[in-house]
């Protein structure tokens, strides 16, 4: 690489970022990273998604570098198909910080991300998955998420919206675990001290690139300590306001390419 490059490590999300509808990225996206690549830059993934849910897209990318995953609980190495570090979530404390939740706002919709390479998705009653193309197994009873280690809860609320949702959360157990929102009908419980800054960290450290050579893009709150962390944050035109306002830039919506925008002014070939 060469100290020339207006930066050598480009991380993006990928859901509401580079992902357009369908899980697919664009043409034009793709020529992009390419053309970033080739002058020296390294494209690095950086998802709520577990593993088995991001598998697909990187095939389909031909990606072969690292992926931080799992909302910053795994870095995985695409290329040899293996972790290179995954965080566990304790269960008990898990159903600890459910139960207040559930003591403050009542009934609560659960589903949690099991941990490991083929590890599943369960489901627990009244929990609509936000992206339905997506594998995952439902369970009778809230007993069934527990029967294997997991990386994350995920939490909705018959009636609060994922906003109030998230601060309630937050208020209540944001001591004793991470509370995020990652999307649309998407709040989650990770181990505390693991987010997206954390995974990108770790991953970072691997490549040997440094926080002030990189350049986050963005679109939900789960995307803040990445954007704390690396030098320059960018959110697309879509993104929720909390992150529009520690963003260094705004782009156009992922749908239109707001990516590729930004990577041709920043990398012209």
């Amino acid at each position: 690489m060469t100290s020339a490059l207006p930066y050598s490590l480009i991380a993006t999300d990928l859901d509401g970022t580079l992902l357009r509808a369908g899980d697919t990225v664009s043409a034009r996206s793709c020529t992009a990273l390419a053309t970033a690549r080739a002058a020296g830059a390294r494209h690095i993934v950086v998802t709520g998604r577990p593993v088995p849910q991001i598998r697909h897209v990187l095939d389909d990318l031909g990606y072969t570098g690292l992926a931080v995953c799992g909302q910053g609980a795994q870095v995985y190495d695409a290329a040899r198909g293996i972790l290179l570090h995954s965080v566990a979530m304790d269960r008990g404390l898990a159903e600890v910080a459910l139960g207040k939740i559930e003591a403050e706002i009542g009934e609560v919709y659960v589903a949690v991300n099991q941990e490991g390479l083929d590890a599943e998705m369960l489901v627990g009653p009244g929990y609509r998955m936000p992206h339905p193309h997506l594998p995952m197994v439902r369970v009778r009873g809230r007993g069934e998420l527990w029967s294997s280690p997991i990386n994350k809860v995920l939490l909705q609320h018959p009636r609060l919206d994922d906003d109030e949702l998230t601060r309630v959360a937050r208020s209540v157990v944001g001591d004793l675990v991470n509370v995020t929102m990652a999307g649309e009908h998407t709040v989650e419980l990770q181990p505390p001290g693991v987010d997206k800054a954390s995974g990108l960290a770790r991953a970072a450290s691997v490549l040997e690139a440094a926080a002030e050579s990189t350049i986050a893009f963005g679109d939900m709150p789960n995307d803040i300590p990445m954007f704390a962390w690396a030098a320059h944050g960018v959110a697309m035109a879509n993104a929720h306001r909390e992150l529009v306002a520690v963003a260094d830039e705004v782009t156009l919506s992922n749908e239109a390419d707001g990516i590729a925008v930004v990577l041709e002014r920043l990398f012209r070939s």
